[in-house]
């Protein structure tokens, strides 16, 4: 998957990209970690009990640039990607992805695109 200036998930219906004034320390403040490339990575569980090993995580890849990301939901082992917004029985994933991404936005982190 490549780096996009816009991102979305499917079925979600909003659209973010890269705040302009986003810094690399408001990435570190917000749980993202450097990558040997220089990228900015977050991953975080979407499923709230800790014993379930086949969990659901959310990714989140900024660039160096800090100009364009990729966000993706997986499998806990990441090799297959998750539709969170295609079935019923993801509600509670769904709502904890949704507090992610606006918890991003309300620190400065993303933008959400209006059209």
């Amino acid at each position: 998957m490549a780096f996009e200036n816009n991102v979305s998930l499917k079925g979600s219906g909003k659209t973010f990209q890269m705040n302009e004034q986003v810094k690399r320390y408001t990435l570190r403040d917000n749980g993202f970690e450097e990558t040997k490339n220089g990228n900015f990575q977050m991953v975080r569980d979407l499923d709230n009990s800790v014993l379930h090993k086949q969990g659901i995580k959310v990714k989140i890849v900024v660039a160096s640039d800090l100009k364009t990301l990729k966000v993706s939901t997986t499998t806990s082992n990441g090799l297959k990607m998750v539709d969170v917004y295609g079935k019923a029985t993801m509600a509670a994933a769904k709502e904890q992805l949704e507090y992610i991404l606006d918890s991003l936005v309300e620190n400065g982190v993303l933008a959400e695109v209006t059209e």
